[in-house]
């Protein structure tokens, strides 16, 4: 079967909800077991039981991935059944504001999560990925990391650090048998763009929908389904004379508006 993942083992953080609960059930189903790191205790204990009822093998964690010593002992643990093949780095939080509106704290917690996030994570496997010979390493970073966006200061800055990070890191493990690409999706529908639409805009709820929907030339936003399915196949063997790419999936975003 094309895509396979049967017999490899991957960890998804931000697996809870969102594009990581998609990619966390879209890998367990083509064969992955799955470990779900998420600082939502809840949330990942909702994608775990998902998982299993399909009779798909998974497990969670709690784990805060801007946290070193966390990531550390909870990747160190997952080692000791075997070295993980697969590690998808998609645990990342947004910001509303030009830098006039971003704090120090704000700007301090993007860069936790979203680059520091992504720093302690491959830091904390790619010791075990090169010992084992290979492994595959995916970045979710975003269309803000190529092109301008209104209000997105700090979340563009810490995004287009993920991108470069991927360039990085492909470049540098390449000769260790690591492969490492981004995706950067465009707006993508989540539980997360309700809230901040009824948060931001309280009685314009359908007008701010249809207005963030139209953004996309294609004009809707992308299914989190969408997303998982081309990271099943940037992490399947299909894929696996891929590295040092960033694959925009964003309904023409970048390259017919930007």
């Amino acid at each position: 079967m094309k895509f396979s993942l049967h017999g490899k083992t991957a960890i998804v953080t931000g697996g809870g909800s969102g594009i990581g609960k998609a990619i966390s059930l879209t890998f367990a189903s083509y064969g992955a077991k799955v470990h779900i790191l998420d600082f939502n205790d809840e949330a990942s204990q909702d994608t775990l039981s998902e998982i299993q009822a399909l009779g798909n093998n998974a497990k969670a964690h709690i784990c805060d991935v801007s946290n070193q010593e966390n990531v550390n002992q909870i990747i160190g643990k997952i080692t000791e059944n075997g070295v993980p093949d697969i590690l998808v780095n998609n645990a990342g939080i947004a910001h509303v504001g030009n830098i006039e509106a971003v704090s120090e704290q704000d700007l301090d917690k993007l860069y936790n999560v979203n680059i520091k996030g992504v720093y302690n994570c491959t830091k904390a496997i790619l010791p075990y990925m090169k010992k084992k010979g290979g492994g595959i390493i995916l970045n979710i970073a975003s269309v803000a990391a190529s092109v301008g966006i209104t209000d997105r200061f700090a979340y563009s800055m810490t995004k287009g650090a993920v991108l470069t990070m991927t360039y990085s890191i492909a470049n540098d493990y390449v000769n260790h048998g690591i492969r490492c690409n981004s995706i950067s999706p465009g707006r993508v529908y989540t539980p997360f763009v309700d809230g901040f639409i009824k948060k931001n805009y309280p009685g314009q709820e359908e007008e701010i929908f249809e207005k963030l929907s139209k953004t996309q030339p294609i004009g809707r936003m992308a299914e989190p389904q969408e997303v998982a399915d081309l990271a099943l196949f940037l992490c399947s063997d299909e894929a696996k004379f891929i590295t040092g790419t960033d694959y925009p999936i964003d309904g023409g975003f970048i390259k017919l508006k930007g």
